[in-house]
């Protein structure tokens, strides 16, 4: 491991020498560009533009390796930090801009600075002396996003907002360096890398990680793909007769590894084992439905719901079938009460205007509570929603068929390979995991920091993935979730009804959870 670690560095080192782009790390208060946005409903947004600071010394990829900053009009040094990564697929992300129609603008007009890093990926490259080097394979990226916490941090009395209130954001292997930056702070493992790149000798914990659909614990993600989706295997998952032999042998190893994370049912301090993890799963998904049933939305039957007897009436769903209800008067509202208690009476008995106005349309609901569900009608479900992957769904190189995978690319070399990264993969093609790849993987799973000694994970964690997103199995984040629930974490964790795989959404929601923790 130690002569990776050296040969690494050295490689990095030689880079940004042979670029001779080796800024030092420099913020000037005075250098800001006066800006505005406008938002969707038509609100002006005025701050301040920092632009183009590079978080590192030792600069090996001037494409990504910097840092842009917006202030809004009314920041102090206490305002609130979001650190927007648009990280997606382990490629490359820009710095970017503040979107008007996701978190970054939203956070602006809350008020709260806008931190937006680019960062290496996968298929970021230089070229030295006529050879393409990838800067960006495991793992850069995450050290990039730390090197930008740590600038934020050494110019905080410059800079306004503060450090101290650092609340990250990504979606997708985005959501996975979200969940990273707050599971791996001031990690000593990642320090030699960053010293190398000549990051900001500060510390690179945060307050609060926002993780959409985040893809973490690849190690075990296809184990835990094949326990989930295994009863959908030709019927709604046509696979091959390889393909299905993998399947069925990745689900068996599942189990083994879900005990030895020693969960917790966090309403009950009971244990949660792969024995009654799906339940726990299936009750997360009948909670999700039950909330969206709650606020409008129809919840069917036929994908394995099932209600109770007794039934309700509910106003035309706002956002899912059919159109928005249009807004009602004084005296429609009247009206439409009146007609829950007076059903027989057209014109009801609470309204004494003339004419009276027409009834409000009103939906019978199948039972007011959701009381049970159907698992392998649910999951058979979401597979017709979009075709899953194909077995092993991560570590797919050379087995059962399958080609390189992003997350292959991802723990390749400087020489663009890639590799396997499973022991399971990696036997089916009649080698072993590269110990040097085994600690890189273990530097990309926030797994394996939650409970560290030597870490400081965030204390705050708002986790979000689709009620119908199958990019990874659902057991993934859930044992995500609990896991830092056990380590007394506060956790906002939701399997958002009918969400596929996606993020930035509900931001009424985020913004609303954003004020109470920052203000708690």
């Amino acid at each position: 491991m130690k002569k990776y670690i050296i040969a690494t560095l050295t490689v990095m080192l030689a880079v940004s020498m042979q670029a001779g782009k080796n800024p030092q790390l420099t913020f000037n208060e005075r250098q800001g560009e006066q800006r505005t946005l406008v938002m969707p409903n038509g609100q002006t947004v005025e701050f301040m533009a920092y632009e183009q600071l590079y978080y590192v010394a030792n600069v090996e990829d001037s494409t990504y390796q910097y840092m842009n900053v917006y202030v809004p009009k009314g920041a102090t040094q206490k305002t609130p930090i979001l650190l927007r990564t648009y990280v997606g697929g382990y490629m490359a992300a820009a710095a970017a801009e503040p979107q008007a129609t996701d978190a970054t603008g939203r956070a602006l007009l809350e008020g709260y600075v806008v931190a937006i890093p680019g960062a290496r990926g996968r298929n970021s490259t230089v070229e030295q002396d006529g050879t393409t080097i990838y800067t960006g394979r495991a793992p850069a990226a995450l050290l990039d996003l730390k090197a930008a916490v740590r600038y934020l941090r050494l110019f905080d009395k410059k800079m306004l907002g503060s450090a101290e209130r650092i609340i990250t954001d990504g979606t997708s292997a985005g959501g996975a360096m979200s969940s990273l930056l707050g599971a791996t702070g001031n990690n000593p493992a990642y320090e030699p890398l960053l010293q190398a790149m000549g990051a900001a000798d500060k510390r690179d914990d945060v307050f609060a990680s926002v993780c959409y659909c985040p893809i973490i614990d690849l190690e075990h993600a296809d184990m835990a793909y094949e326990w989930m989706y295994n009863c959908t295997n030709n019927l709604t998952r046509p696979l091959t007769e390889e393909q299905a032999i993998v399947s069925n042998e990745l689900a068996r190893l599942y189990p083994d590894y879900l005990n030895s994370l020693n969960l917790r049912n966090p309403a009950d301090g009971t244990p949660l084992t792969a024995d009654n993890f799906r339940s726990y799963i299936k009750w997360q998904i009948i909670r999700s439905a039950q909330i969206a049933k709650n606020a409008g939305a129809e919840i069917p039957d036929s994908i394995g719901f099932t209600f109770s007897e007794t039934a309700g009436f509910a106003p035309p769903i706002n956002g899912g079938v059919g159109p928005a209800p249009r807004t009602m008067t004084k005296e429609e509202r009247l009206q439409a009460a009146s007609q829950l208690f007076n059903r027989d009476t057209p014109g009801g008995t609470f309204y004494t205007g003339s004419p009276a106005p027409p009834r409000m349309p009103m939906k019978k609901q199948q039972g007011e509570y959701i009381v049970n569900l159907d698992m392998e009608t649910y999951l058979n479900y979401v597979v017709t929603t979009q075709p899953l992957k194909t077995p092993p769904a991560f570590d797919a190189l050379g087995v059962a068929g399958g080609r390189a995978s992003g997350e292959n690319e991802e723990f390749g070399d400087a020489t663009g390979s890639s590799v396997n990264f499973t022991a399971f993969s990696a036997s089916r093609n009649g080698t072993e995991v590269d110990e040097q790849v085994r600690e890189m993987v273990r530097l990309m799973n926030p797994m394996s920091f939650i409970g560290d000694k030597k870490t400081s994970v965030a204390p705050h964690w708002y986790i979000r993935h689709g009620a119908r997103d199958r990019d990874t199995s659902f057991a993934v984040p859930t044992a995500f979730a609990v896991k830092l629930q056990n380590a007394g974490k506060d956790v906002n964790f939701l399997l958002a009804w009918n969400r596929p795989h996606s993020g930035d959404y509900a931001l009424d929601e985020l913004f609303d959870w954003i004020r109470k923790t920052v203000h708690n």
